[in-house]
């Protein structure tokens, strides 16, 4: 067994999907029926709030069964390095740390990859609307 490489850890899951076919009855499901925290929704999406741990509905992205998966949302303390440290590892990224939501209370960065057998994952950091300089030259100063 090898040693875990230095640096970038992923250890805590932020986030966590769940496919459905109807994200409006499910969202009435889990908010209504199941009592869950509601967090906030787009046009099919809808999050919860499960301790430290974020569940999104959203609906399956094509006919392809990995869409059906859960991809795991991985919280990191900093993106950018997160990001710079796991491609120098070999890791292959979709895109680049980005804005995926921002309110009055912060601002979440994601940067999503694939594992070797296509299922997609990401980074994740929730950034303090108080704490940080938005998203203008972030990759710079992070």
């Amino acid at each position: 067994m090898t040693a875990p490489a230095p640096g970038v850890r992923l250890d805590t899951l932020g986030q966590i999907a769940l496919t459905v076919t109807d994200v409006e009855r499910a969202t009435a499901y889990y908010r209504d029926t199941l009592g869950l925290p509601f967090l906030f929704a787009f046009p099919g999406l809808a999050f919860f709030r499960l301790g430290d741990v974020r569940l999104m509905l959203t609906r399956p992205d094509d006919a392809d069964p990995r869409s059906m998966a859960s991809p795991l949302y991985f919280r990191v303390r900093d993106i950018q390095r997160a990001h710079e440290t796991l491609a120098a590892r070999g890791v292959a990224f979709v895109d680049a740390p980005h804005v995926v939501h921002r309110d009055d209370t912060m601002t979440l960065w994601m940067a999503f990859f694939r594992d070797p057998d296509g299922n997609l994952m990401a980074i994740m950091e929730e950034e303090d609307a108080g704490r940080g300089t938005g998203d203008e030259g972030r990759g710079a100063n992070a």
